[in-house]
C-alpha cells in the first residue's frame, strides 16, 4: 500500500509540472496579447498588453482642445483603465483554464 502511495505522489507531483509549464506558457502568450478600449466616443483610444504594458495611445485630432486639456487627460486615463481592467480579466480566463481555479496556489 505504501508504494502505491508513493507511485500516486509521483503522478500529482508531473501532473503539477505539467501545470507548471502550461502557466509559464500562458504568461509568455498574455504578455504580448494586446487589447484595446477606447473612451469619448472612440475619440481616445488605448491599447496594452495582457502584461499590463501601454502599447499605444491613439488622440483623434477633434478631441484636442487648447481650452479643455481636462477632458482629453480623463479620457486618456479612463482609455487606459478599461484597457487595463480588460487585459485583466482576460489574464485571470486564461490561467483559470489551465489552473482550473486553482488560483494563486501554484
Amino acid at each position: 500500500m505504501a508504494r502505491g502511495g508513493f507511485g500516486d505522489m509521483q503522478q500529482m507531483m508531473r501532473q503539477a509540472q505539467r501545470m507548471q509549464q502550461e502557466i509559464k506558457r500562458v504568461q509568455a502568450e498574455l504578455e504580448e496579447r494586446e487589447v484595446d478600449s477606447s473612451a469619448g466616443g472612440g475619440m481616445v483610444k488605448a491599447v496594452v498588453t495582457c502584461g499590463k504594458k501601454i502599447k499605444a495611445i491613439e488622440i483623434n485630432p477633434a478631441a484636442v482642445d487648447p481650452g479643455d486639456i481636462e477632458m482629453l487627460q480623463d479620457m486618456i486615463v479612463a482609455a487606459i483603465n478599461e484597457a487595463l481592467a480588460r487585459a485583466e480579466e482576460i489574464s485571470q480566463q486564461e490561467m483559470a483554464k489551465v489552473t482550473g481555479g486553482l488560483g494563486g496556489i501554484l
